[in-house]
């Protein structure tokens, strides 16, 4: 059968006229009065406010708005509205985008309006010196055993009142056991460090760092057992470190190296090593030098120094050494790595496996004046002078 003639057939049985295309019907002289006075409110508005209405400020403005739009959507309600369209609110071309920037522009809803609260404003995620802060303040308690302390923050505001110590620039080296520091004007103590090493991958590659829980005595009673990288943070953004008592030191250093005697036993040695490293960011730093401290025999301590990164993973020679006796080497070195402390190597070394580390016995001085420092140590006089790492020699203070 003829496929024209089968759908002719179809197309003629329709008993409920559903086929039938009715034409478009004008509105009625009810309708358009209707739609006229609901334009005309439309128009009062206008003139008022000499605007078009708003979606976004009040629900009434909201209605006139939708009616507005939908008018503007009908081409026989623009027809029928022409001769009350007094305002020229129907004449209105479409908008077209041919760009990014006019999508931007055209925001009817105020939605890209400048805000404080913008997408890049964090709101509930904390900084990480805010959450050190809160480590620092949230974990104090009373301290219980307060007054075997309380002598020894007296004793260290009449100190610094007097002058006989000073609050020094902290720096990651200066935190260390029995140690007094400043933070926002409180004195505080750090008795012990519950010390671990936890490796941190970055972009740069894996990173070791010392971690752990501390017990820190404040002068106002209380105590905390915050994290150590919290309380670094927190002296390196505002703190000090409280230097020894000058006169303590000198009583100390004068008292050991006297009255030395072949019977007296070494407790340690302090050195000066040069780097024999073939790199030339290394090899090209005049004037650096390995200061540190060991119990051992010097050449014992070294000679596996091309495998360490605390020797720049090179060997080294071995400058000078000195014999302590009836002292602490290690409060001598301090007081070396304090002077030199703004003249200290700034590098990253990476081991074998990726391991960054960053030295922090190396420095740019001298030999000469490191000598000197030495010799300024073992006298007390090292308080009156300071290292000047820009013309590379010790000045007044």
């Amino acid at each position: 059968m003829d496929k024209t003639k089968i759908l002719d057939e179809i197309f003629a049985n329709d008993p409920f006229g559903i086929l039938d295309i009715k034409p478009t019907s004008s509105p009625t002289r009810n309708e358009e009065e209707r739609l006229i006075a609901s334009f005309d409110e439309i128009n009062e508005f206008y003139k008022k406010n000499k605007r078009e209405p708003n979606p976004s400020l009040s629900t009434q403005e909201h209605q006139l708005y939708a009616r507005l739009k939908g008018i503007r959507e009908n081409s026989t309600k623009i027809e029928a509205l022409k001769k009350s369209d007094t305002n020229n609110l129907l004449s209105k071309k479409s908008k077209e985008f041919h760009s990014i920037d006019d999508i931007l522009n055209d925001d009817t809803f105020g939605m890209l309006d400048d805000d404080v609260d913008s997408i890049y404003t964090l709101k509930h995620i904390k900084k990480q010196e805010d959450r050190a802060e809160t480590d620092f303040v949230a974990k104090r308690k009373t301290c219980k055993d307060f007054k075997k302390y309380e002598e020894l923050f007296k004793n260290c505001q009449e100190d610094i009142k007097n002058k006989k110590r000073k609050l020094l620039k902290f720096s990651q080296d200066n935190l260390r056991e029995k140690e007094l520091y400043v933070h926002n004007g409180i004195l505080l103590y750090l008795e012990s460090i519950q010390s671990q090493e936890i490796k941190q991958e970055f972009k740069s590659g894996a990173r070791v760092r010392k971690d752990g829980r501390t017990r820190v005595i404040f002068e106002n009673g209380t105590q905390s057992n915050m994290l150590y990288r919290s309380l670094y943070k927190i002296l390196l953004a505002n703190g000090f470190t409280v230097s020894e008592n000058i006169e303590k030191v000198n009583e100390i250093l004068q008292e050991s190296f006297k009255n030395i005697t072949e019977e007296d036993k070494a407790s340690g040695w302090i050195y000066i090593l040069k780097s024999k490293s073939s790199k030339k960011e290394i090899k090209e730093i005049q004037n650096l030098y390995k200061i540190g401290y060991t119990t051992t025999d010097v050449k014992e301590r070294i000679k596996n120094a091309s495998q360490e990164t605390t020797y720049l993973l090179a060997d080294v020679h071995i400058v000078m050494t000195y014999k302590c006796f009836n002292m602490n080497p290690q409060k001598l070195e301090h007081l070396l790595h304090t002077f030199f402390g703004n003249a200290c190597l700034q590098m990253d070394i990476y081991d074998s496996k990726g391991h960054r580390y960053t030295p922090r016995e190396w420095f740019i001085a001298p030999l000469d004046v490191i000598e000197k420092a030495i010799q300024f140590i073992i006298s007390g006089e090292i308080v009156n002078y300071k290292y000047d790492s820009n013309n590379e020699c010790i000045i007044p203070i």
